[in-house]
């Protein structure tokens, strides 16, 4: 298992996710997120935003998965 904070996966605080792989890793991410939403957190809400107009330049968001991917891959596992 590898650990990632929210910070580190584009979140917005240091609530610890814990994965075997990268797509788990966002996957619990997404989770994190969307509870996060539910409940007004406005950091998360702002944090969500900045992903959403990420996610209109497609070049954008493939780097920042890629800067991703090889983060959570540099990583040892716990």
């Amino acid at each position: 298992m590898t650990t990632m904070t929210c910070n580190e996966f584009a979140g917005a605080c240091d609530t610890e996710f814990h994965a075997g792989t990268f797509d788990e890793m966002a996957e619990i991410s997404r989770k994190h997120g969307m509870e996060m939403l539910e409940q007004g957190d406005q950091p998360h809400i702002a944090a969500m935003e900045d992903m959403k107009e990420l996610m209109g330049d497609p070049k954008a968001m493939k780097e920042w998965f890629d800067t991703a991917r090889k983060t959570f891959d540099g990583l040892t596992d716990d």
